[in-house]
């Protein structure tokens, strides 16, 4: 390896990793003030908008930070570091809000469900990075520095990993620190083209007051839903005296559909061979070429969201399957763990059948990010920041409608 090569390979590690700036060191603004926890390329950042201003944020994966960076004037606050190696001492001020997508791995079936596990636990999941980042919590509330708000955000598996074991663990901790709170299932369909339900939980300091307008007495639809109240009634007493239906507006239905985000030109990905196109086709059930064949017929240009799934055939074998939409909705997008994690597009258009991989700005496009944001030239990385991060106008929704009307 070159001299020059191991500078430059040592000078990108010495940035990545680089503490955030302290306070005196940044052109702060004067909004309301925010951490932002597993902050990949920081989307709750850009959903709380310019109106907020980040204290600090914080990603173990220097990918991620050199993306947060890249998007982020320079991301001064940012410290890439694992949490568990995190101290108060790093956090500036108070913060009116902290927000943390912890990961959610364990709280699904490809991560078999391991759940959140307990704060006590030598092995820790990797969605056990909860106990630390909420030790932070804790630790600011014992130096007078209690957040005033803190918002969680994780896949829907978290009311229901470990028999709901998890999500009471998660409210017994809330009520414990003297915070009112409560969870919301917000798809990001009612903002995008995707598929993309996700639970929010918010809790609010017992020293912040909550307008009334902000509580319902039962259960909001959609917002709340079976799944919602059976996790509610798991929650041990305490936890339930502290709990809060949050009462949010339904947004104005969007118009906005998948083939209005789809570009014929991508960057990064080409329109697969005829060959590659059949081949796809003929991993469909009868059932999903139906939808193929009536698409065709209608004569319309139509986009469908297809992605490779393990099923059982006729004789309980184990095969694997195309399987498309043509609702103008996308899949839910995942970060590209396996060839079958990435979504392809089929388009439609009478006879002529083309597939190829999503691109990387289309995926950036259904989370809400604009085109201006910059993402990896590698694929895989491009598509991991956005298939790992939150829907932006979901973040712009409960701040518009429950952040600021609580800390106004």
């Amino acid at each position: 390896m070159s001299a020059w090569i191991a500078q430059a390979i040592n000078e990108r590690i010495q940035r990545d990793t680089q503490p955030a700036q302290p306070q005196s060191a940044r052109n702060v603004r004067q909004g309301r003030r925010f951490y932002e926890f597993f902050a990949g390329g920081g989307m709750a950042r850009a959903g709380l908008g310019p109106g907020w201003d980040c204290l600090f944020a914080n990603d173990f994966n220097p990918m991620k930070g050199r993306v947060y960076r890249d998007n982020w004037e320079g991301g001064l606050d940012l410290l890439v570091e694992d949490i568990n190696k995190v101290t108060t001492e790093q956090l500036p001020d108070q913060a009116d809000l902290v927000w943390a997508s912890f990961p959610c791995q364990d709280l699904s079936l490809a991560g078999f469900y391991k759940g959140i596990g307990c704060e006590q636990d030598q092995q820790q999941t990797r969605s056990g990075t909860f106990w630390p980042f909420w030790q932070l919590m804790r630790n600011l509330m014992a130096e007078g520095r209690p957040p005033r708000v803190i918002v969680l955000e994780n896949v829907y598996g978290v009311l229901t990993s470990n028999k709901g074991n998890d999500f009471a663990a998660i409210g017994a901790v809330f009520a414990e620190a003297g915070y009112r709170f409560g969870a919301m299932v917000i798809d990001a369909r009612h903002f995008l083209p995707q598929s993309r339900p996700r639970v929010f939980v918010v809790g609010v300091h017992e020293s912040v007051p909550i307008p009334p307008a902000l509580i319902s007495q039962f259960p909001v639809d959609p917002w709340h839903p079976k799944r919602m109240v059976t996790a509610y009634a798991g929650l041990s007493q305490d936890a339930r005296k502290c709990w809060v239906w949050w009462n949010v507006p339904v947004p104005q239905e969007r118009t906005t559909t998948f083939t209005d985000l789809i570009e014929e030109h991508p960057e990064h990905v080409r329109w697969d061979s005829a060959e590659k196109t059949n081949q796809l086709l003929n991993m469909m059930s009868p059932t999903n070429l139906a939808k193929v064949h009536a698409v065709q017929k209608s004569g319309e240009r139509k986009v469908g969201g297809l992605y490779k799934r393990t099923r059982l055939d006729e004789h309980g074998v184990k095969v694997q399957r195309a399987e498309v939409r043509f609702d103008d909705i996308a899949g839910c997008l995942r970060t590209p763990a396996g060839g079958s994690s990435r979504q392809v597009i089929l388009v439609v258009e009478g006879q002529n059948i083309r597939s190829r991989l999503l691109s990387p700005r289309e995926a950036a496009r259904l989370m809400g990010i604009g085109d201006a944001y910059r993402l990896p030239v590698n694929y895989n990385d491009a598509y991991h920041v956005a298939g790992d991060g939150v829907a932006v106008p979901v973040v712009r929704h409960l701040a518009a409608h429950i952040f600021e009307p609580l800390l106004s």
